[in-house]
């Protein structure tokens, strides 16, 4: 049996659909396909319910599910533990963070931790949301930062773990002050002035949350630009090249000294929640200071 299959079992019990669990899996859907075959043919039965739309897990595939889950993550775990003990190390806290969480907030929260425990040992995992949240899934982290918000589903099982939400942050439309001053860009207009737009990547979770936000009201934004990375879309900003949607933790600098300006009102501002995920009992002591101090 290929390890993957559980991998990739465990993402399909997940996400219930074959094309979304194939592309974060990162492979084709006729090669997924024939992976969850594979493994079926191994156990013997038939884990999947086919004949319903969305795909069920049959009987047998919700008995397997936790065994496999628990599968994953305990080889995962016993992987990294010989691998530490190999090189003689303490153990690193693994901690899985969307880009722009691990680049305005994680860092400097790591720095104060690295202060009060000079012991800490940390690798970041900066990632997309899909990739991140897989990587706890899987345990092949501590710990997932991710965002937020209340109109985006999570793709998360939150059952499976604790959660703690940190703090709020804003997605604020911004652009350089000279530029919007000397084109007269403005969200809403008449049509007469087109304003470029530039657009997270509509499959990412930022671009959800600005799609939602900017809703059915007409605007006068034309997409010039699409990016998956918050501080890509940032440069382009700064460069004068549009208006675009920035965490409020990566811009605060920006605002304060007026080289970035507001866009719209309140109304087109989106409030996202910063929240940290883990299973407590899969923490070393160091893993629980963190979790605690968060």
């Amino acid at each position: 049996m290929d390890i993957n299959w559980l991998g990739d079992f465990v993402c399909l019990g997940r996400t219930l659909n074959f094309t979304r669990a194939a592309e974060e899996r990162n492979i084709t859907q006729s090669a997924f396909s024939r992976r969850i075959r594979s493994l079926e043919n191994w156990i013997g039965v038939p884990l999947i319910d086919r004949a319903t739309y969305p795909v069920q897990l049959s009987e047998a595939g919700r008995h397997f599910l936790p065994i496999a889950q628990q599968t994953v993550a305990q080889l995962t775990d016993t992987r990294q533990a010989i691998r530490e003990a190999e090189r003689g190390n303490a153990s690193f806290q693994r901690i899985a963070a969307l880009h722009a969480i691990s680049v305005n907030y994680l860092q400097p929260r790591l720095a104060e931790f690295e202060t009060r425990h000079p012991e800490l040992r940390t690798r970041v995992l900066s990632d997309t949301l899909t990739a991140c949240c897989q990587l706890l899934s899987e345990g092949a982290c501590e710990f997932l930062l991710y965002y937020r918000h209340q109109d985006v589903a999570p793709i998360l099982d939150e059952t499976r773990f604790v959660r703690k939400d940190i703090c709020t942050e804003l997605l604020i439309p911004v652009a350089l002050h000279d530029a919007a001053s000397h084109h007269g860009w403005r969200l809403l207009g008449d049509g007469s002035i087109a304003v470029p737009y530039l657009s997270y990547d509509p499959n990412t979770f930022l671009g959800t949350v600005v799609d939602r936000t900017i809703g059915n009201r007409g605007t006068a934004l034309s997409i010039r630009y699409m990016d998956a990375l918050a501080e890509a879309l940032k440069r382009r900003t700064l460069a004068g090249a549009g208006v675009a949607w920035l965490p409020e933790f990566s811009i605060k600098n920006e605002l304060e000294d007026g080289t970035l300006v507001r866009m719209g009102g309140e109304t087109w501002t989106a409030r996202l929640t910063i929240s940290l995920f883990c299973s407590i009992e899969r923490l070393d002591d160091m893993g629980k200071m963190i979790w605690d101090e968060f």
